[in-house]
């Protein structure tokens, strides 16, 4: 199905794009990506909205697949967008709400009619009202009134100039699904999602990792431990779990 998706897109749309943040849901939009249009190379770009807090690992993971599959990558930088004074850092240091800007803008200079995403209609009760193909505005957003019905895999991709449709070829997959899917094609993850020692603090009843964020302050000690992430992405919003178990 997502294979067909992505198929389905490059007939119908004149500009698409995959955002790929290096995190295991983008990771494998892009190997289905590589698997529906082989032995040709994808046909599309990557975007990464780049929140400035990113693991080192989650950036040179996604040079080396740009490098490996000669694709071609777009940066939105949240950093850019605070110094310029776009955008005003938030008290808590937490970058991810302020990406919503940076991308909506890069997808209006950049002329994108379609862009893949990675959501899933398991993830929360929101995204289980989106259709694969999902009809944003000029100002990117959503009204639910205007989804389309996709009876029997049939997709329209029919949008006015300045709208452009946000595209969800996982949207049937499950976590679980995921996981499976990455263990079964023995698909290459960055590092960061397997235990291993790292700096970390505790706030608010979670560990997070050490870094020019924010943190830590100076009543929250830094310790050495063997951590596992639960997601890859912004620094200062992601948690971190002792790995006494196995790794993921």
């Amino acid at each position: 199905e997502a294979v067909h998706i992505f198929r389905e897109v490059a007939g119908e749309f004149e500009k698409p794009v995959i955002l790929f943040s290096g995190g295991k849901d983008s990771i494998v939009m892009l190997h289905l990506a590589l698997k529906a249009f082989a032995p040709a190379p994808v046909p599309f770009s990557l975007l990464h909205v780049d929140t400035g807090h990113n693991f080192p690992e989650v950036l040179a993971y996604r040079d080396r697949a740009v490098a490996k599959h000669g694709l071609r990558l777009h940066v939105a930088s949240v950093q850019e967008y605070i110094d310029a004074g776009k955008l005003r850092e938030r008290p808590d240091g937490v970058r991810n709400p302020l990406q919503t800007v940076p991308l909506t803008e890069a997808i209006q200079q950049l002329k994108f009619d379609a862009v893949f995403g990675g959501g899933r209609r398991d993830e929360e009760k929101a995204r289980a009202k989106e259709r694969v193909f999902s009809l944003r505005d000029e100002f990117s957003q959503w009204d639910p009134r205007r989804q389309r019905p996709e009876l029997w895999q049939l997709y329209n991709g029919r949008h006015a100039p300045g709208e452009h449709v946000r595209v969800f070829p996982l949207s049937n997959w499950t976590e679980l699904d995921v996981w499976q899917y990455i263990a079964r094609e023995e698909i290459e993850l960055p590092e960061i999602y397997f235990a291993h020692e790292r700096d970390v603090f505790q706030r608010g009843g979670m560990w997070l990792t050490a870094g020019e964020w924010g943190g830590p302050k100076e009543s929250e000690p830094v310790q050495k431990r063997l951590v596992r992430y639960r997601t890859v992405g912004d620094m200062s919003c992601t948690g971190a779990v002792d790995s006494d178990a196995a790794d993921l």
